[in-house]
């Protein structure tokens, strides 16, 4: 982020590991779970995301919707 200058309230992280959601808590940034990849929605859930999502469409969906 600092490379490039992008403040942390306009960056978030999306990724479907309790890793990912960590590393955006850890980066002090928001972070988005994924459901269709590696970790269940309850370990995601764990962390304490803006939300889950179940697949990519419903990613996109929430994308237009929320950013």
């Amino acid at each position: 982020m600092g490379q490039f200058g992008v403040e942390t309230e306009r960056t978030l992280m999306i990724g479907d590991t309790t890793h990912d959601l960590q590393m955006a808590i850890n980066a002090s940034v928001s972070g988005l779970g994924v459901t269709y990849g590696v970790h269940p929605r309850k370990k995601l859930e764990s962390l304490v995301p803006l939300a889950c999502v179940e697949s990519v469409m419903k990613l996109r969906l929430w994308l237009n919707t929320n950013i």
